[in-house]
């Protein structure tokens, strides 16, 4: 149950009324409810918002009384799926009285008075907020510690909830700062010591909506009036396409793809519908390129992108309706890639059905570069947001060559529609962009050109982000993988946690040597003329396969650390791929076994963003290691292929029966569990 909380304590605009009559505070009231509160509660003090904070099991929002806004501003803060505690941020200038707020990459990273920020405010706290069940205890001491004229300190809060008395002056203190000029309203206070305690809060920005905060009369007139001004629902379908998106997406989709959202909508179409309806077009457009001739490449070209469409239509349609879910967050994100590598399976096909060349060996190239690069894309956004949480220090502060690369990278990105930031966001070879080169190829070409296109214009973006942000982060200097399970993110299995532990290389050398081993074996079974001589060699490949084991231990603290589980995909791909081609497996047997690794791993991601837990059956995957020894012990005994098919079709197998536990069977037993009469482990609800 959702419970809302409107702070009418200290200074406020509670006295004011709207143009109805009724209070502003009654009003606010009742668009909670509209935008999902189960139950509204008024706290006087801050010392009562505590008190109900304490008994909540669920998510809270918290108001103010000075509020005037859409209830569709209200309803997008309650259902925003960034994370679990979000706060609502106005580009207004920051005045006395109101917290300023920093962000950086949608994370609010300072909050207080203006003179107090560790950098230039970007916003103005909205006054309202939502934060998460895990953040409630961080939440009360806020409210406590404002209550009594304290702000907590900077550093992690202990159990007891340690506070350092807030300066005379009201400005910067050791823990954080209030607004300057004076203490503020409550609600100021509150989120000032929120942030303080170092909690991780996303800000949720007001665009085409209307959110003011009012003081008097004449400025809740104004208010109302620009809030009448708007039309909610039509704001709302525009607000369904992504702000800031790629170039084909913005061009080529989302000028169109509203009127699908609005129609989808009156159809009662879920998103996860609308995503399964693009897999089946992108299925239909990889069986239309392995057909071949003409008009079947052009009909595939048509329904890979009309299920591009589709796939930014369901994104779309879950702002819109506001339906958001964890289980369709995961499902779109293993469908994305799902789709494309199908592709990539039906343009191999097309390659080697058509007589062109080996179709198979630039599919499953261009599949394991992808899957190298979305690796890279996602630890990098992880290491990103983790140096955006942490102080600004005088090592990283200015100088060098980071620092100008990432001032050059905000100015871009501020430059909205320049030449400059379109080539930016191109550069790297989106998926967007992806769809719409093969699409283009594949119609005006063949799959060969699309494969060699996607190939070379991938390997480009690939060095060029690569290179970029290894200058950046060896600047920022940000250990990531230290701040999750290493373990479980690098997919160690029994065999490396039991390796010794090899300090002074590194675990990124270690992972990087592992790789180079495979590729060595890899290109010497291309070259040669009769790869199933270098049998012997696959021991010798593995061995150094397994010195990537020998950093599992170690701490993963460098400044390119981030990159170690990208590695020991490529490394973990290399030797899988080397021992079909040294066994002689057919093209779309190594494709297959690749293709559920990615699966696999793509999950781990997935899960990753979300910082889940491990997969319910991810111990049965035996890890990269395991998996690779297998492989070895299968080609030494002259069944590689036999190899790939049972261990691959294995991991299938765990891989959907972890889907099922996790997504549907855990689900659903927890659900019976919070009911359960009473006598059977359950209590009655009062």
């Amino acid at each position: 149950m959702t419970l809302a909380i409107v702070l009418a304590a200290g200074p406020s605009a509670a006295g004011l009324t709207t143009a109805t009559g009724e209070p502003l505070a009654d009003r606010l009231a009742a668009q909670l409810r509209l935008a999902g509160a189960d139950e509204v509660r008024f706290a006087a003090t801050l010392d009562e918002l505590s008190e109900l904070i304490s008994t909540a099991t669920a998510p809270v929002l918290v108001t103010g009384t000075d509020l005037v806004a859409h209830t569709a501003v209200l309803r997008h803060l309650a259902t925003s799926p960034v994370g679990p505690t979000v706060a609502l941020v106005l580009g207004d200038p920051p005045v006395p009285g109101r917290t300023a707020v920093r962000e950086e990459r949608g994370q609010v990273v300072d909050a207080g008075a203006l003179n107090a920020l560790d950098g230039d405010a970007t916003g103005v706290f909205g006054g309202a907020l939502r934060v998460g069940v895990d953040d409630l205890p961080n939440l009360a001491a806020a409210a406590r510690a404002a209550a009594s004229g304290m702000l907590p300190v900077a550093a992690p809060i202990g159990p007891a909830g340690d506070v350092a008395p807030l300066p005379a002056n009201g400005g910067a203190g050791s823990g954080g700062s209030v607004a300057a000029g004076g203490p503020g309203s409550a609600v100021d206070r509150l989120f000032a010591g929120l942030a303080a305690l170092g909690t991780l809060i996303f800000a949720q920005r007001v665009r085409l909506l209307v959110a003011h905060r009012v003081e008097d009369p004449a400025g809740l007139t104004a208010a109302e009036a620009a809030v009448t001004a708007v039309d909610e629902d039509r704001a709302e379908l525009r607000l369904s396409v992504k702000e800031k998106d790629d170039f084909f997406s913005t061009y080529f989709v989302s000028t169109w793809s509203p009127y699908l959202v609005r129609l989808s909508a009156r159809l009662r179409l879920t998103p996860t519908g609308v995503t399964a309806i693009s897999v089946l077009f992108a299925l239909g457009a990889a069986v239309l390129f392995g057909v071949g001739g003409r008009p079947a490449l052009v009909g595939g070209a048509v329904l890979l992108y009309l299920g591009f469409v589709l796939d930014c239509v369901d994104g779309q349609l879950a702002r819109y309706t506001r339906h958001f879910s964890a289980w369709g967050g995961w499902l779109d994100t293993m469908a994305d890639r799902a789709k494309e590598y199908l592709v990539y399976a039906g343009l191999g096909f097309g390659v080697s059905h058509a007589g062109l060349g080996n179709g198979w060996a630039l599919a499953i190239a261009a599949m394991t570069l992808q899957t190298v690069r979305h690796m890279t894309d996602t630890w990098y956004g992880v290491l990103h947001d983790e140096a955006a949480r942490r102080p600004r220090t005088a090592t990283n502060a200015s100088g060098g060559i980071g620092d100008r690369l990432n001032a050059a990278s905000t100015r871009v990105q501020a430059d909205t529609g320049s030449v400059s930031y379109w080539l930016k966001r191109t550069v790297v070879f989106p998926i967007g962009e992806r769809w719409a080169l093969i699409a283009l190829t594949v119609a005006l070409f063949n799959p060969l050109v699309s494969l060699i296109a996607v190939l070379v214009w991938g390997v480009l973006a690939f060095a060029y982000t690569g290179a970029l942000r290894t200058l950046r982060a060896r600047w920022m200097w940000v250990p990531v993988l230290d701040t999750v399970d290493a373990t479980l993110h690098r997919d160690d299995g029994p065999l490396a946690r039991w390796l010794p532990v090899v300090r002074p290389m590194g675990p990124l050398t270690l992972a990087v040597i592992a790789a180079l081993g495979p590729a060595v074996l890899l290109v010497a079974a291309l070259l040669a003329d009769a790869p199933d001589g270098l049998g012997w060699a696959v021991p010798v490949a593995l061995l150094v396969l397994l010195v990537g084991g020998l950093g599992a231990g170690a701490a993963h603290n460098g400044p390119l650390d981030w990159l170690v589980p990208a590695a020991l995909r490529a490394a973990e791909y290399l030797f899988a791929i080397a021992v079909g081609v040294v066994g002689e497996a057919p093209g779309w047997l190594i494709f297959g076994y690749v293709f559920v690794l990615t699966v696999h791993h793509y999950d781990l991601t997935a899960r990753l963003e979300k910082r889940q837990a491990a997969p319910p059956l991810h111990a049965a995957t035996l890890g990269w290691e395991g998996r690779s020894v297998l492989l070895a012990l299968a080609a030494i005994a002259g069944i590689a292929g036999i190899g790939l098919a049972t261990l691959g079709a294995y991991l299938l197998v765990v891989f959907v029966v972890s889907v099922v536990l996790a997504w549907f069977v855990r689900p659903a037993r927890s659900a019976r569990a919070s009911v359960a009469p009473a006598g059977a482990g359950g209590a009655v609800p009062r």
